[in-house]
């Protein structure tokens, strides 16, 4: 950023292994603030003053404001114009934060006006801050998870008086806290937090919430705040200690007042600004008051809006599990108009009426796209060169407006199609990532101090006007310059160029200005026609043996043609695909048709000294370890199964492995078809197999989470070599641990293909009698058996829980009901609890949010329905984030589950909407420290 934008850092604090949490610290900036810092008796914040950060605007005093904490008697105005203002705060990429912004303008001053202006996150819009009252505190809260190292908080398009702001705030969220299904895609804008049957009208902030969210009293004289209270309304409270432990830990003190409905019915209307939108809602309820044995509490929602949960019965005893127990059904993504009236009325069997602690509604707000990276390092370097104050410009280079200097297409995302920067004190040598920007148009540099040579630029294909005159650029031009398809205005005059000017630019079709370059000149005519003349004899040269070459070649290769064709049965229908070009063989011609190496049984009887070393056993049959007489080491396979059906396994596994290679499937050297014996030849890998690693109490220990990782990613780019790089498509059947072998170095190959098939690409789908391994077998194929690589995407799901909790994929002993590693490992994730599904063997090495984003790509290949599982390549990328998160440069200690790392963790395949079971949290909420 400029000079002009500040970088928030939010430090880490250095806490004892034995301490709850290792958490960022709050942020809180009085804007407008021009003394040094000071802390707010009220709450123990630590405030910093803006005055040192902030370039742009002036620190104003809000008129008639003495009485008001110190945080809103001053306010920083930015002038109106056609910029925008931006603070840039730090971040943790992938951390979720709450982001607030308060306004309190004071009474207005002579001929004054309220403002109304735009507030953006980034390049999402946020709200529209209009003014109405001198002296209420607008507060706007947003609730997102970081994309990058920062975040920009701008002000922009006044349309009435001048934007302003008086405070800005970031506070970090810990454990899974308001994680969504759809983080990626959009914020949450804080429409209503409601504190019911507070004892004050005094909202509760921190230190009662340790994560500061500010809880709104249902006494608050606010406009349009709540009405429609239905008679028999009455507040209750109690000093009683409440277990807060759930998914959003509100604060205690929020949980310890209530409102209840002694005549039946618990009724409000509330206005929602911003809406009507899709919105997240909770409800917190916690009985605080003492029951008789043969009293109830059961009541409904009445809401017209919410049809499908009006029939859900809220029994907060039972949903909570006990009195002074929170219960928080949530509502994740409801449709709500402006207007919200609901009720919540007793059922017939209820004695007492319903009751109501808290409650929370966020509005969805899609994020903006950002201008596209390449353009944003191109510019952000071209502004590094600014000699001294001029490129001052904040927050993204295109929206919600951009820079003054640079011009923006209307594409998604966001491009730079224009810099304008004559005159502007620029030093240094032309920045080569400007050929990055493939949709500029316009470049102007001229009237700089720019020096060096000319950088590449050729990939600038729709640049049409590009000055550099008026510098101090030396060296030729390049020739490239001469053929750029949409060129057609250069300057570079007044430089230090020399050489020959390129021929291209003296033709007429390009505007070339090249004056006060001494040292340039235009290539002689001779040598034109001497290059003209030795490039005619080249290109005779090269057709005279071309000519001879066709005549030898063409012959031999319409033979070898012919050959191959006759020989494989190729066909000749095209295919986007690269093909794989194999048959699977019928009869007992497996020698015959070529496909392998053949072995002579003798010889694997020598290799193996008589099959004596027996490594291991699969469901072909037994394995043995030998040693050919060229000193290759090999795993000798001899099938058990002499049906038909295992010879169909056998020449299904030769004919595949015969014609496809890849680096992480292992490769079939040879096989035998002698004396009713089948047998298959591979390279022998050293580890073993996957499954003996994971569930060897000695192996277990020596695999890192970060080799895990990379065994992941190994056998997931074999998988989706065979969905994606063979035609037809291979679908495997039996991908299982035991069928991923570890070599030399850890990497890993996916084997055993007896079970595979091939599926034809005109069709979605194949039918097959379901065959594979108990605990990986996808449900859908074994309920329908119809086939597609879906089903080896549900077994690779499994390999993933295997490899995060180092568990097998069926145990009773391990699960009990659950039976299976799929139900047990899903419910936990779901709650937020993915440290209790990681492996004890880890140690603690990791760093958690790569365990949750592997997690979370599992739980997607394990979906019920195929069409919910993601694609091999979707899975690549996400174990590819996991490792770049292992890998992480800034942090290289272990992360134990107790630090910050694991309560930051991310989270976001949530239950259903009104959830009967909380999530069981071991430990109190983790809370994070606070200056």
């Amino acid at each position: 950023m400029g000079l002009s934008a500040f970088l928030v850092i939010v430090i880490l604090a250095a806490l004892s292994p034995s301490s709850i949490s290792q958490v960022q610290d709050f942020v809180s900036i009085d804007c407008g603030g021009t003394a040094g810092n000071y802390t707010d008796p009220s709450t123990g914040l630590e405030w910093t003053p803006d005055s040192g950060l902030m370039a742009f605007g002036r620190s104003t005093a809000a008129l008639n404001s003495t009485d008001s904490p110190r945080v809103y008697q001053t306010r920083r105005d930015f002038p109106v114009d056609d910029q925008k203002y931006c603070y840039t705060l730090r971040t943790e990429e992938r951390r979720r934060y709450l982001v607030r912004a308060t306004f309190r303008y004071g009474d207005l001053g002579t001929e004054e006006t309220f403002p109304k202006f735009q507030l953006y996150l980034d390049t999402t819009k946020w709200t529209t801050v209009a003014v109405y009252d001198a002296g209420r505190v607008y507060v706007e809260e947003m609730i997102i998870r970081a994309s990058s190292g920062s975040v920009d908080v701008c002000l922009c398009c006044a349309t009435t008086g001048v934007p302003f702001i008086s405070s800005l705030e970031l506070r970090p969220l810990n454990l899974s806290i308001y994680a969504t299904n759809f983080e990626d895609s959009f914020f949450l804008e804080v429409a209503a937090r409601v504190n019911f049957g507070a004892l004050t009208a005094d909202a509760i902030r921190y230190p009662d919430d340790p994560y500061d969210r500010i809880w709104e009293s249902d006494l608050a004289k606010r406009q349009n705040f709540l009405v429609g209270v239905a008679p028999g309304t009455e507040r209750i409270n109690t000093s009683r200690d409440i277990n807060v432990r759930t998914r959003e830990c509100p604060p205690v003190k929020v949980m310890q007042t209530a409102v209840v409905g002694t005549e039946g019915t618990l009724s409000y209307r509330l206005n929602l600004e911003d809406f009507p939108a899709n919105a997240r809602a909770y409800a917190y309820f916690a009985e605080i008051e003492d029951l008789d044995a043969n009293e109830t509490r059961k009541f409904r929602l009445i809401e017209p809006q919410l049809p499908e949960y009006n029939n859900a019965v809220v029994n907060i005893i039972e949903n909570a599990n006990g009195s002074y127990t929170l219960y928080e059904p949530s509502y994740m993504n409801v449709s709500l108009d402006f207007v919200l009236s609901f009720a919540f009325r007793k059922t017939s069997d209820s004695i007492r009426g319903p009751l109501l602690n808290a409650m929370e509604i966020s509005r969805y707000v899609e994020v903006a796209p950002k201008t596209s990276n390449q353009d944003v390092t191109a510019v952000e370097a071209i502004r590094m060169m600014s000699a001294g104050t001029v490129l001052t410009d904040q927050g993204d280079p295109c929206l919600p407006v951009s820079w003054e200097w640079v011009s923006c297409g209307s594409t998604t995302p966001p491009r730079v199609i224009k810099i304008s920067l004559s005159g502007k004190d620029l030093k240094g040598s032309i920045p080569s990532v400007l050929n990055d920007m493939d949709q500029l148009t316009e470049l102007w540099l001229d009237g700089n101090m720019l020096s060096g040579y000319f950088p590449d630029l050729s990939n600038l294909r729709a640049l049409r006007i590009l000055h550099v005159e008026n510098n101090n650029l030396t060296g030729p031009l390049p020739s490239y310059l001469g053929v750029l398809p949409s060129l057609l205005e250069l300057h570079v005059e007044n430089n230090t160029f020399s050489g020959d000017i390129p021929a291209d630019l003296l033709s007429g079709k390009i505007k070339f200005m090249y004056g006060g370059n001494s040292g340039l000149h235009k290539r002689s005519d001779r040598r034109r026609i001497w290059l003209i003349v030795g490039a005619s004899v080249g290109i005779l040269a090269v057709l005279a043996l071309l000519s001879v070459g066709v005549m030898f070649f063409l012959p031999c290769r319409r033979k070898k043609s012919f050959l191959q064709s006759f020989k494989k049965g190729d066909s000749t229908r095209t295919s986007s695909k690269p093909s794989a070009a194999y048959s699977i063989p019928r009869g007992n011609h497996l020698r015959e048709d070529g496909l392998s190496h053949y072995i002579a049984l003798a010889d694997l009887e020598v290799a193996t000294e008589r099959f004596a070393k027996k490594i291991g056993r699969g469901s072909f049959g037994s394995v043995f370890y030998g040693r050919m007489k060229d000193g290759k080491e090999v795993a000798v396979k001899i099938m058990d199964d002499s049906s038909s059906n295992g010879h169909q396994q056998f020449a299904t596994e030769v004919a595949l492995l015969s014609r496809i290679h890849h680096r992480n499937l292992v490769p079939l050297i040879g096989f035998c078809e002698e004396e009713h014996q089948r047998i298959l030849v591979y390279e022998f890998m050293h580890n073993g197999t996957l499954r003996d690693h994971l569930h060897d109490p000695v192996k277990q220990k020596q695999l890192s989470w970060l080799t895990r990782l990379k065994i992941a990613e190994d056998s997931a780019k074999g998988l989706e070599y065979l969905h994606t790089g063979c035609n037809p498509t291979i679908i495997h059947r039996d991908v299982k641990t035991s069928n991923i072998l570890l070599d030399v170095n850890m990497r890993a190959k996916v084997s055993d293909f007896g079970l595979s098939r091939q599926a034809d690409e005109d069709l979605t789908h194949i039918s097959s009698v379901a065959r594979g391994t108990v605990g990986y077998l996808d449900p859908e194929y074994y309920g329908n058996q119809q086939l597609t690589e879906k089903s080896d995407v549900y077994s690779f799901g499994v390999v993933l829980l295997e490899l995060i909790s180092g568990r097998k994929p069926v145990s009773a002993e391990d699960y009990g009901a659950d039976y299976n590693i799929v139900h047990w490992a899903r419910a936990l994730i779901r709650r937020g609890d993915v440290v209790s599904v990681v492996d004890p063997a880890l140690g603690g090495t990791y760093k958690l949010e790569s365990i949750w984003r592997v997690a979370e790509v599992a739980l997607q290949c394990v979906e019920q329905y195929s069409s919910s599982r993601p694609r091999m390549q979707e899975i690549i990328v996400a174990v590819q984030d996991a490792i770049k998160i292992e890998n992480a440069s800034e942090e290289n200690r272990a992360v134990s589950p107790g630090s910050s790392k694991a309560h930051s963790a991310r989270k976001t395949l949530l239950t259903s909407f009104l959830e009967v079971e909380s999530p069981d949290l071991s430990n109190d909420c983790y809370i994070p420290s606070a200056r």
